[in-house]
């Protein structure tokens, strides 16, 4: 990626007013200062997404997202930084400086844009074959499939014919030599029979990445044929362990979690019946790529796989590559149907709805088909089902964890919780998992409450300094950025410290500072806190006060932590600081 200096990066974002881009994707009403508006990031139904014209952020009060429009556009489009910042440049007129590529880069790279090039052109192609006389066999298919032209039409598809060579001959008019062909995917290149096509006679299914590119297609073969569904092999183009078909919907959606299909059709069926969250991996297994994927636009993902023996061994794959990855997985009951597109023709989306609602546990999906492999009426399979029942509950490595899950088994199965927590912790013993307990990982230990309080205190003292910058002048001589001492809010005092002594302070150029998403949000969220339970002048300058006093005191107490008996300068400023402290103690500091 090529380097862009500070200076630059700031006049592009200066350059591109966030109201004015924001308003392209979100419809703003203003208040006050600020505009707002139903956040994009999250489903809701009364507008808490806040835009300020004046601090050019945006933060939402809901779900926390926030930050500068370069951070908007790297959420919403999925764009790297540097593709944010290309596009906005682009916006503003300015030239980015060129980056210099190697020859193999160049290569590659112009490579890959002639394939995206020609997808488009073949897509283009096959939507209009579909609707010529040609295609007219294979429209009846889809139109028998109960899709709408509406639905087609969102989709992109379209027919590749009966003729073998036909896309080759086209796409060469155009200009496009065999050997990019080749490695296009959408031609085989054979000595005797010369240029074939890969697809034809079949109904084509245009694969787009996020960014609503033609990166590869799927076509299912009209009539008899093998294999049934044919997909594009791997390109410089298309990754398929990258990419989810219908995704490119599925991110914009305001429905709280993603719906991961196995097929085509049943994306096309979901997203037709208003389930536009519905997405499906390109004819793979589904792999750790594209759990990290879905983990961008959700924190819960569910299985609403086949209801046949493969469906569920699919099922069962995915779910610990979801929670590997950090999401949480429910499972979907499609029975007495095969899958969503059966489910949805015969008992509507109001039903599947329903089926949403009442999706099952993860784990105690696990737990039902590990059932099938038991007979519960006969004793000794029974307390072996138990048995393995309480292996699985010790994968759990957080003890309250595992009890919830002893007590979900306990109610289901209808045996006694105290029985089956003694079973599973005499297992645990024989294996050694309970050695060393775990406490829950959103468990909170004495030390962590303090280091958790400390964060709030600097993160308050930030948010005061930034809603009333003439405070800098009445703490500077106590507090400085060297007395935040945790992260990210020590590297924000030390830039707002810095713009403040420059005479502008500058939230948006603040947040562009920061690469990682958690630690935007961070920064935008003291931009747009409010000072709620603060009422009175004398309540704000006693809390005021304390916060100020806890971080001086938290400072001494670190740097006495970590300070080299040998640092006399480090030694004279820890007495010098002890003495302010008791200079603060005994301080009025008035806020007017």
């Amino acid at each position: 990626m090529p380097f862009y200096s500070e200076d630059l990066i700031e006049e592009i974002r200066s350059r591109n007013d966030i109201v004015d881009v924001i308003s392209g994707y979100v419809r703003l009403q203003k208040k006050g200062s600020n505009h707002f508006g139903l956040c994009p990031f999250h489903n809701e139904k009364s507008p808490s997404f806040s835009v300020s014209r004046g601090k050019q952020m945006y933060y939402c009060f809901g779900c926390g997202a926030g930050g500068n429009v370069i951070t908007f556009l790297m959420e919403y489009e999925n764009y790297t930084f540097q593709e944010a910042l290309e596009y906005l440049a682009q916006r503003a007129g300015i030239e980015l400086p060129r980056q210099e590529l190697t020859r193999e880069e160049r290569a590659r790279s112009d490579k890959k844009a002639r394939i995206l090039e020609m997808n488009k052109a073949a897509a283009k192609y096959f939507y209009a074959q579909l609707r010529m006389e040609q295609g007219k066999h294979a429209m009846e298919y889809l139109v028998n499939r109960q899709l709408s032209p509406k639905t087609m039409q969102k989709f992109g598809l379209g027919y590749s014919n009966k003729f073998s060579d036909d896309l080759y001959r086209y796409l060469r008019q155009l200009g496009y030599e065999d050997a990019l062909l080749k490695d296009s995917g959408l031609v085989t290149i054979d000595e005797k029979r010369g240029g074939y096509d890969k697809f034809w006679n079949r109904v084509m299914f245009p694969i787009m990445d996020v960014n609503n590119r033609v990166i590869g297609f799927g076509g299912r073969v009209m009539g008899e044929g093998e294999p049934k569904y044919l997909n594009s092999p791997e390109t410089v183009a298309f990754d398929k362990s990258r990419n989810l078909y219908g995704l490119n919907f599925a991110r914009i959606s305001k429905k709280p979690q993603i719906l991961l299909c196995e097929g085509y059709m049943d994306v096309i069926a979901l997203h037709q019946a208003g389930f536009d969250n519905a997405v499906a991996s390109l004819g793979t297994a589904f792999t750790p790529g594209h759990a990290n994927l879905l983990k961008r636009y959700t924190k819960e993902v569910y299985l609403t796989f086949d209801s046949d023996g493969a469906g569920i061994k699919a099922a069962l794959r995915a779910i610990p590559i979801l929670k590997e990855a950090g999401l949480t997985a429910r499972v979907i009951d499609m029975k007495p149907y095969k899958d969503p597109d059966e489910f949805i023709k015969n008992l509507g989306a109001e039903a599947y709805q329903e089926r949403i609602d009442n999706a099952q546990n993860s784990f105690l999906f696990e737990v039902s088909v590990l059932e099938q492999s038991y007979n519960l009426k006969d004793p000794e399979e029974k307390t072996a089902f138990y048995n393995a029942v309480a292996r699985k509950i010790l994968e759990f490595e957080e003890e309250l964890e595992r009890e919830n899950y002893i007590e979900a088994v306990a109610a289901k199965y209808q045996t006694g919780f105290d029985n089956l927590r003694r079973l599973v912790n005499r297992m645990a013993v024989k294996s050694g998992v309970t050695g060393e307990r775990k406490p829950l990982k959103s468990g909170r230990s004495e030390r962590k409450e303090q280091e958790d309080g400390m964060e709030k205190s600097q993160r308050l003292l930030l948010t005061w300094l930034i809603e009333d910058t003439g405070l800098f002048a009445k703490i500077r001589p106590y507090i400085g950025p060297g007395d935040f001492t945790e992260e990210p809010y020590a590297q924000i005092a030390k830039i707002l410290f810095a713009q403040y002594e420059e005479g502008a302070v500058n939230p948006a150029k603040i947040v562009s500072m920061f690469p990682e998403e958690e630690q935007q949000k961070k920064v935008a969220s003291l931009f747009h806190a409010s000072l709620k339970g603060i009422e009175t002048k004398q309540e704000r300058e006693k809390a005021l006060k304390e916060t100020i006093v806890r971080i001086k005191e938290n400072s001494i107490e670190y740097r006495q932590k970590h300070l080299d008996p040998a640092d006399i300068a480090g030694l004279q400023g820890l007495v010098a600081d002890k003495r302010r402290l008791q200079e603060l103690q005994n301080l009025h500091i008035s806020i007017d």
